[in-house]
């Protein structure tokens, strides 16, 4: 989902990478995840808070992704994006499709516990807490949410959970939001709103809404014209769902090399352009949250919103 980005390796260690530096630590990959904790937690941006949350997660291609949380000045809490989220919306954007370990800074709220049960076998994903001493070990998420309610509680087994190839075979509408489908200028700067359109209808298709049947996607462009963007990813229990602008947003920081010493504003300042694709007469719609959001965060960006149907 992201184009052109050159900060990817910060939240993505490939898995020669990961082993190297095993190795070189004399301990093995999983040993090695407690210890990239910190490094997440100096990349999170939580200006409201100022708590600090970080992330390291193993997939199954032996990749390390990182994860940390975001906070967005001006708008409601529950817009903020927690670690585990970032973690795992990091990952499935590079085409991961299972998380088996998480090393992370605070034991996993309530809201989090809730959003992994969208990964299959979610029960079985090991999580370390590294805030309870050196002698924290990996047990899996069935302990921290013993009874849990998701996914197998409404959707047929077949139905691709989080993280899991899908299609969700859309098409655009003639039409954009402002009939524009040309060049956006965008801070004196031209950029193609075709590749916005492009990325935010790529993850509105990949988006996963199982149970709302809405997918819609999001894309952000910053000043160089390099294209981030995401699709939404629903929960079963419908409020720890994780919105499309917070998915573009998650890729913008993975893939663009915003570092904690981004300023008051966050680096989104950066961003310049924005689309939001979304199903017509949609019952769930992100088009009032992402004006809000994209208004607070980068004031200069301009935000075209499309509709569409399946195809």
């Amino acid at each position: 989902m992201t184009e052109g980005g050159d900060g990817g390796g910060i939240f993505v260690i490939e898995a020669a990478e990961a082993e190297a530096m095993a190795r070189q630590s004399g301990i093995t990959v999983l040993q090695l995840l407690p210890t990239l904790v910190p490094s997440a937690q100096a990349l999170a941006w939580p200006p409201i808070s100022r708590f600090c949350v970080g992330a390291a997660g193993l997939g199954s291609s032996g990749r390390v992704y990182l994860g940390v949380n975001l906070e967005f000045r001006g708008v409601p809490l529950n817009q903020s994006v927690h670690a585990e989220q970032f973690l795992i919306a990091n990952a499935a954007g590079r085409g991961e499709r299972r998380i088996s370990h998480i090393a992370v800074s605070a034991v996993p709220c309530g809201h989090c516990r809730q959003f992994l049960q969208e990964v299959r076998h979610a029960s079985e994903i090991q999580i370390l807490v590294t805030s309870e001493g050196p002698r924290a070990e990996f047990q899996p998420l069935s302990k921290l949410i013993p009874h849990p309610f998701g996914p197998r509680d409404l959707l047929h087994e077949d139905c691709p959970f989080l993280m899991e190839p899908r299609d969700n075979n859309l098409v655009l509408v003639a039409d954009a939001g402002d009939g524009n489908h040309g060049l956006a200028v965008c801070n004196g700067r031209a950029l193609l709103e075709g590749k916005l359109r492009a990325a935010a209808l790529e993850g509105a298709r990949t988006a996963h809404a199982p149970y709302s049947g809405c997918p819609s996607g999001f894309a952000v462009a910053d000043e160089e014209g390099r294209v981030y963007g995401g699709g939404y990813a629903e929960s079963a229990a419908y409020n720890p769902s994780l919105g499309p602008v917070q998915a573009a947003l998650i890729a913008y920081v993975a893939g663009s090399g915003r570092r904690s010493d981004r300023g008051e504003d966050g680096g989104y300042d950066k961003i310049v352009g924005a689309a939001l694709v979304e199903a017509e007469d949609a019952v769930v719609s992100h088009e009032e949250t992402a004006r809000m959001l994209m208004a607070a965060v980068a004031p200069r960006c301009r935000l075209v919103v499309y509709r569409c149907r399946p195809g």
